[in-house]
């Protein structure tokens, strides 16, 4: 059981398809691991019974040989900010700890047609509104590699699930890096799509949409399987409305051009992640790429995207205040108290900013296929003082804000809208993970994914999160 539950979603869903492994073992193996890694508090909800009992609905399909979906069988798991027909989504938050929805979000009710398997809801701060995977109603999500030192967040307890074995797959969200950020922490791959290609119809305010679900998985090869399963247009989304490029995955990084952006603005870049990045980005080069350094200052746009980010967790949470205070987190009340100080007019002049970036990075894209970058620009930080907020030390030296200082890279391209990936790309020293994210032209997630899969397999880091490490 402990090794079906280390397979990759691949080789688990061909092995239920030739009828060598069942659902129903695969179903118990992930369960079976979470509760042996239950110190690392990755669940809110686990549907345990219910997911045996598709599993075993599931064995039967497979034994009677009727065609199956391309996920029949998989166990995976979905972040506890996406709705989940039946089963509790509480959001993190005491506010809707007993909340259970009706209907299944649009990517998880694309992940059950395909035939994965529902095995429960993964810790996220509240409202994923910051970056510790902490939060009154179940305490705080520790890292598999290090218990020392942070996850990542918001999608901190998907990351964790899939790098200790609890589901090849697992639903993360993406409001400001909450997928790749985590995921660089945990030594897995994280996808954010491009804006709309996998459409979020939960969102209140779909025209303003900053926020993504996608993949979770231990190599590329998995995330395709999950992305290739949620993508497809809704008309219900006004980004999904149906664009998409021709399906693209090169066979060779020849010709390809690279922006290394080593630094976007930033104070500080960890020594250990620069030499690492190069390494890979020189890996690139000596596969055919044409690589040349850019810098762009994505720092400059934080206070835009705090004027977003707070004032939508205060719109939000703001009506449930009086009922709760006592039962929430202190930061998510003081984000509240910020958000109630934006006026409406600093948020349209976030939207200028925003659209500013966005042009500016489409300029790039007329030179480059990619941008390369750190995920971030330290290994996973020391649980204490620097989370949430920071200010981030890095090699002792102080580097600025929390998102300014450590996670630059990502936030940005949630209002820009490009997608990303983030993917191993050695560990340090004390054997922490490194991530690289590459970044791409709207509706190139394809190209994205064959590109990443080729980097993965030059670096050779498939999997750190276990067997890598």
């Amino acid at each position: 059981m402990s090794a079906i539950a280390d397979m990759k979603a691949v080789a688990l869903a061909q092995a239920i398809r030739d009828r060598q492994i069942s659902p129903v073992e695969a179903v118990q193996a992930a369960l079976d691991r979470i509760a042996a890694r239950a110190d690392l508090n990755a669940f809110i909800t686990v549907t345990a019974d219910a997911a045996l009992a598709a599993a075993k609905a599931a064995e039967r399909q497979a034994m009677a040989g009727d065609p199956l979906p391309p996920l029949h069988g998989v166990p995976y798991s979905v972040k506890d900010l996406t709705n989940t027909a039946g089963v509790r989504t509480t959001m993190g938050s005491a506010i809707f700890e007993n909340f259970i929805p009706k209907e299944d979000a649009l990517p998880v009710a694309r992940a059950k047609a395909a035939g994965a398997i529902l095995i429960g809801k993964t810790t996220t701060p509240e409202f994923g509104h910051k970056q510790s995977t902490d939060a009154p109603i179940f305490g705080r999500t520790l890292n598999p590699i290090d218990p020392t030192v942070t996850c990542g967040a918001s999608s901190g307890g998907a990351a964790v699930a899939v790098a200790s074995g609890m589901g090849p797959l697992a639903l993360g969200t993406d409001g400001g890096g909450s997928i790749r950020i985590p995921a660089a922490c945990c030594g897995i791959v994280g996808l954010k799509a491009t804006l709309g290609a996998i459409p979020n119809l939960q969102p209140p305010d779909l025209f303003s949409a900053n926020s993504y679900v996608g993949p979770m998985a231990r190599d590329v090869a998995d995330a395709r399987l999950l992305f290739n399963v949620l993508v497809g247009p809704d008309g219900r989304d006004p980004y999904g409305q149906g664009r998409r490029d021709p399906p693209h995955a090169p066979h060779s990084l020849a010709g390809v051009k690279v922006a290394w952006l080593r630094r976007c603005g930033t104070h500080k870049l960890d020594s250990e992640v620069e030499a690492a990045t190069t390494a890979a980005v020189a890996a690139m080069e000596g596969l055919g790429a044409i690589v040349e350094e850019i810098e762009i200052d994505f720092v400059s746009l934080e206070p835009s995207f705090l004027v977003i980010l707070e004032s939508g967790v205060a719109a939000r949470v703001a009506p449930h205040l009086e009922r709760f205070a006592d039962r929430l987190d202190p930061h998510l009340i003081l984000t509240v108290e910020k958000g109630m100080r934006h006026s409406a007019v600093a948020l349209q002049q976030a939207g200028f900013a925003r659209t500013d970036m966005f042009r500016k990075l489409q300029q790039l894209f007329v030179r480059f296929d990619l941008i390369v970058s750190p995920a971030l620009t330290a290994p996973p930080l020391p649980l204490g003082d620097q989370l949430p907020d920071g200010p981030v030390l890095i090699d002792g030296a102080p580097a600025g804000s929390l998102r300014g200082g450590w996670y630059p890279y990502a936030f940005p391209l949630n209002l820009t809208g490009h997608p990303a990936i983030a993917l191993p790309c050695g560990p340090t020293r004390a054997g922490l993970p490194i991530g690289l994210q590459i970044a791409a032209r709207w509706h190139a997630d394809e190209f994205l994914l064959g590109v990443a899969e080729l980097v993965e397999a030059t670096l050779g880091l498939v999997g750190f999160g276990r067997e890598g490490r």
